[in-house]
């Protein structure tokens, strides 16, 4: 009988971890490599799984892919790996065992490492080179991202007849990331071809289990589960799992129950989980029917809470707008920055805007700072939220904590790398990209964390992106803004533009976005500033007659911060002849500039209006 012969009449039982049994032996190079290198370690665990009751095993192929393998040098060495981990599989197998040839998803949160095309590559080759050594089916496991999974499914329905498994990976029950249910995306991968779906990897049987008591049994195919031994723990540098092959003779029962046809494991797991599941097997029946607990149950829809101020995007497409960076200080003492907070606020400026630890230098924090000048100067604080400093869980924290403090306008910007800074030797985290930090942001204002579970409540998220017009191409910095609407920007901030013609070309390249522009505008203070800004700072260019202007000013400072805010004057008449928004730029904590200019822009909206 075929392998989905066998599934229609029993649940038939999949391998455990290679990679945990590896691990184990003290093996520390690409566990790929083992299979051309020192096949005997990969034959005798297949051979493990084979007596412990597996019917199913995988070649050991997860990252054979020239991406994955690149990272060991290894890229050109796809046909050899692949080829060799199918026919170590196929030599440990008995006469009744099925081969499957194993391809991992390779996306996690971070998107922009490959896009799309490449990985479709990636796996076309490597696909290619298990079909042609002859398994039974595919299997591809440890897809966090539907998007990818849907590819690679399409991709081998177009490749092959044979069986295809898809097994996802959840971080919470019943949803993928990005809130889709589960059962959603099985039938998404039924239709295109699937023959088994399931899930694997990331979570232990108990939480997997919860996810299986959601999802109906499928009309056409059937159901796959490989959950971890448990969640793992980490000691003296390495990690572990529990030793638990009772407790999964206990799960498998209940995994049947739930109508699970094809069951293994995954991190952490062994021959001894495997034998367990082989051992409930033959004492528990497949079902052919089911009731599923709604996910609703667990989803609750999260409440909506009315923001009590209007969005910047709603204000600045309404009338003339001013927002105002003040960098946070370096130093302990808040003083001079609370002082400058409240002077701005009485200028009339719609928000003070904070960066993030700008450059790569450490600040006084940003959200604190946000929070002391909406409680004590009544401010609306904008803050930048950068990539590089807070992985995943820090990120997400510091949302919600804004959101907590009602601090509901951000800005979300990649961050200057670490090596700029005072700490050159600190790690950039850049967990993701700012496309994605803006799309993650748009998800926390319906409610859902960044791994997919619910929140109860929805954020109210303005989200800012970053624009740098200073560039050769402005057309193909125009593209890149279109990407950062599609994730779901709301309104954009410029570096400093200290030409006007450039602000007529930025105009007119952005005459279609809907979406509102703050121009930026940083008076200069002095002949070094301008310098150091043109010839050290990335994405600000001074024209000529600037650098000059400021040059013969010499070392008179005071006629230098006169003629800087000249200079900020004509660019501000000029922006906004074309632009409702201004984001001033406060240099060196002299906010004295910047309220002049928002004084200034006060006492022209009047004759701008009328001009109008």
């Amino acid at each position: 009988m075929s392998f989905l012969e066998q599934l229609a009449s029993k649940v038939l039982i999949g391998d455990g971890a290679m990679g945990t049994l590896l691990y184990e032996q003290g093996v520390d190079q690409c566990f790929e490599e083992v299979n051309v290198k020192n096949p005997e370690i990969i034959l005798n665990a297949h051979k493990r799984y084979v007596l412990a009751g597996a019917d199913v095993i995988q070649s050991n192929t997860y990252a054979a892919n020239k991406l994955k393998l690149e990272k060991y040098g290894l890229e050109k060495e796809v046909r050899s790996i692949n080829r060799s981990g199918v026919r170590l599989a196929k030599e440990a197998s008995s006469e009744n065992t099925f081969v499957l040839g194993t391809v991992g998803g390779i996306r996690r949160f971070q998107l922009e490492e490959w896009n799309l095309d490449e990985i479709e590559e990636a796996f076309k080759e490597q696909l290619n080179e298990l079909l042609t050594e002859g398994v039974d089916g595919l299997l591809l496991e440890t897809f966090y991202d539907l998007e990818e999974a849907k590819m690679a499914a399409n991709l081998a329905r177009k490749l092959t007849d044979s069986p295809i498994v898809v097994n996802l990976s959840l971080g919470e029950v019943g949803v993928m990331n990005g809130g889709i249910a589960v059962s959603d995306a099985f039938e998404q991968l039924t239709a295109i071809g699937a023959d088994v779906v399931g899930l694997n990897c990331r979570t232990g049987p108990f939480h997997m289990l919860r996810s299986f008591e959601t999802i109906a049994l499928p009309k056409k195919g059937f159901l796959s589960a490989y959950p971890n031994a448990s969640l793992p723990d980490y000691r003296d540098g390495r990690v572990f799992y529990q030793s638990n092959a009772d407790y999964f003779q206990d799960m498998g029962e209940k995994f049947i129950k739930q109508g699970v046809r094809l069951l293994g494991g995954c991190c952490g797991t062994t021959p001894e989980h495997i034998e367990a599941f082989a051992k409930v097997r033959e004492t528990t029946e497949p079902i052919t029917s089911k009731t599923i607990r709604p996910l609703a149950r667990i989803m609750r829809e999260s409440i909506e809470i009315p923001r009590k101020e209007k969005p910047l995007p709603e204000i600045v497409k309404e009338r003339k707008s001013v927002i105002v960076e003040l960098d946070p200080p370096k130093k302990l003492s808040t003083k001079r920055f609370m002082e400058g907070a409240k002077a701005l606020k009485e200028a009339g400026v719609d928000a003070v805007t904070m960066a993030d630890n700008s450059l790569a230098s450490p600040r006084v924090d940003n959200l604190a700072l946000g929070a002391m000048i909406k409680e004590q100067v009544g401010a609306r604080p904008l803050v930048h939220v950068t990539c590089r400093d807070r992985n995943l869980i820090g990120l997400q924290s510091h949302l919600m904590g804004l959101h907590a403090l009602g601090i509901d306008d951000v800005l979300a910007i990649t961050g200057d790398p670490t090596k700029i800074g005072d700490f050159p030797g600190a790690t950039s985290v850049y967990d993701v990209s700012s496309f994605q930090l803006i799309s993650f942001l748009k998800q926390l204002n319906e409610g859902i964390s960044f791994s997919g579970k619910e929140l109860g409540q929805k954020a109210n998220f303005s989200v800012g992106a970053a624009f740098n017009p200073n560039v050769r191409h402005l057309d193909k910095a125009v593209k890149r803004m279109e990407k950062k609407i599609e994730s779901g920007a709301d309104y954009f901030m410029t570096q400093p533009i200290y030409s006007i013609e450039q602000m007529e070309s930025l105009a007119n390249e952005t005459k279609h976005i809907k979406e509102p522009i703050y121009i930026g505008i940083m008076p200069l203070t002095g002949t070094r500033n301008a310098e150091f800004l043109h010839n050290e700072v990335p994405g600000i260019k001074l024209t000529d007659e600037i650098r000059a202007a400021m040059a013969a000013c010499g070392d008179d400072k005071e006629a230098a911060a006169a003629e800087g805010i000249q200079i900020a004057r004509s660019l501000i008449d000029a922006a906004l002849q074309y632009f409702n928004g201004i984001y001033l730029i406060t240099p060196f904590m002299r906010y004295e500039m910047t309220v002049e200019l928002t004084k200034y822009i006060e006492a022209r909206k009047p004759i701008i209006q009328g001009s109008k």
